[in-house]
């Protein structure tokens, strides 16, 4: 009797409270029908744009690259099992959330103003200590992962205009990419995640269908994998494609039933792979080993409307990304000097403007499209997204008693308690062997060896070199010689002869 007394208390409290949350927002919908249908998004259905959108954006066009260096199999091999341990990651983070926001809820805590992110999971399940390090990795991967969506606008509007260099066009999105400062929170992603998911179905299904119809280059060479180095770091670059969920916590907390969320990070990554799988395949199989020193596929797609409209869509598309990664930047930064709460956007918008600028900056040092994702991926994602979850998980229902009193016990299917921390302690050992260890080390040494190559603050990375325009036959702006030029060119000739 007390077991089930518990569990009633407990589901109560669960669903109470969502549901709550749930009936506010069909309120606002009575209100604002053509805003809310737009704009205010807190379904299952939302999430799932948002975790599909969010997961595959410029990384789209480099894992043909990732092909290249890993080869056929191994690139499909490393997608579909980095993709099934993601989908398992993103489960672990979705438990912890509704544990930790269900025991703060016991307490009469309230969220309606206050978006709770993974740091602070981790500091009330695991204590300050966790929460620190959850913390530093998780807004250094942010950044990161803003910069590279920065470095993929210049890299991409390139090849429809190359009139500027990189670098310039780098500093007019890191302008435009500012006025993200100005949208509230994830509940207001709605449209944008449905429209970013068109935008990279379109782009995915381009690639597939443009270098299936292009054929295989003249001497085509598939030698990969040819040296270990490139072989780790094309398959820590897929650990990065699957490991988009650090705005996990973020986006369940827009959800009026966050406890939905379980599943829905599984179903998005199967739709994800039936994009990149065949993209990245077929422009392996036309171009072959030229994708070594081109790591955006759009470089080696000849030009048309096509390709133009998918340049183009990519483009917008990173713009919603890097609002996705950056929004819970602003959050921290929001929460640190004390104006999360405040209801004025404007002031807001004004308080995160500082967080726009060392990204900025980041992106026109290092704009090495491509190598930089494998090097975030190896030192940042392997512990945001997957060891520091694994572990959290462990480390938080390691006692009988708090597993007893877990609000969500693991299934059956998983193997209870026992299958669930045989495959944490997998995730734990194979990520930092692998995607940290060897990764680190050969993302690392590819990118000190496009910094000895290109150098840092590089103005055109990867750009086609350009040759010097000829010298005019006339030039307009010398003087036209007088007869006593010619006088005398004429003497010297016969005093020489």
């Amino acid at each position: 009797m007390d077991d089930q007394g518990h569990e009633k208390v407990v589901e109560t409290v669960l669903v109470g409270n969502y549901v709550e949350m749930e009936s506010d927002g069909k309120a606002k919908n009575v209100k604002s029908t053509i805003s809310n249908f737009f704009w205010n998004g807190g379904s299952a259905y939302d999430a799932w744009f948002s975790c599909s959108s969010n997961q595959v954006a410029q990384v789209l066009l480099t894992l043909p690259y990732s092909f290249s260096q890993l080869g056929m199999l191994s690139g499909i091999l490393f997608q579909i099992f980095y993709g099934l341990m993601g989908s398992w990651t993103a489960y672990l983070i979705s438990i912890l959330y509704v544990e930790y926001r269900t025991r703060k809820e016991r307490e009469k805590a309230d969220f309606r103003n206050h978006v709770i992110q993974w740091f602070e999971v981790l500091d009330g399940l695991l204590g300050k200590h966790w929460r620190n390090v959850g913390l530093g990795f998780n807004c250094t991967f942010l950044l990161f992962g803003s910069v590279i969506q920065l470095i993929a606008c210049a890299s991409n509007i390139y090849y429809i205009n190359d009139h500027l260099d990189k670098r310039t066009w780098t500093y007019i999105f890191g302008a435009c990419c500012a006025t993200t400062v100005f949208i509230p929170s994830f509940h207001n992603y709605r449209i944008w995640s449905f429209l970013g998911l068109i935008m990279t179905t379109y782009t995915a299904w381009y690639l597939t269908i443009a270098s299936l119809l292009h054929g295989q280059v003249e001497g085509v060479k598939h030698t990969g994998p040819a040296k270990m180095v490139l072989y780790f770091t094309g398959a820590t670059n897929i650990l990065y494609t699957f490991g988009g969920h650090a705005v996990t916590v973020e986006i369940m907390h827009a959800m009026w039933k966050p406890q939905k969320f379980k599943a829905i990070y599984l179903w998005a990554t199967a739709y994800v792979l039936t994009l990149t799988l065949p993209s990245a395949a077929a422009v392996y199989w036309a171009f072959g080993d030229s994708l070594l020193n081109h790591s955006n596929a759009f470089a080696l797609l000849p030009r048309s409307p096509w390709r133009n409209m998918a340049v183009i869509l990519m483009l917008i598309h990173q713009f919603i990304t890097f609002g996705f990664a950056c929004t819970p930047l602003y959050f921290v930064w929001e929460k640190a000097i004390g104006m999360h709460e405040c209801k004025s956007m404007c002031k807001r918008a004004a308080a995160r403007l500082p967080v726009v600028v060392p990204i900025w900056f980041l992106a026109i040092i290092f704009p090495f499209f491509g190598p930089i994702n494998s090097t975030v991926g190896s030192l940042l994602v392997s512990f945001t997204v997957y060891i520091i979850p694994a572990l959290a998980h462990m480390f938080t229902f390691r006692s009988a008693a708090a597993r007893e009193n877990a609000v969500e016990p693991p299934p059956k299917f998983f193997g209870r308690w026992v299958g669930t921390y045989t495959i944490n302690a997998f995730v734990v050992v194979w990520v930092f062997i692998v995607g940290f260890g060897f990764g680190g080390w050969a993302s690392m040494t590819n990118f000190i060896h496009q910094i000895d190559t290109f150098g840092i603050f590089t103005k055109c990375y990867q750009c086609p070199p350009q040759l010097p325009p000829p010298p005019p036959l006339f030039n307009s702006t010398a003087p036209i010689p007088s007869p006593s030029h010619f006088q005398i060119f004429g003497s010297a000739l016969s005093h020489n002869r």
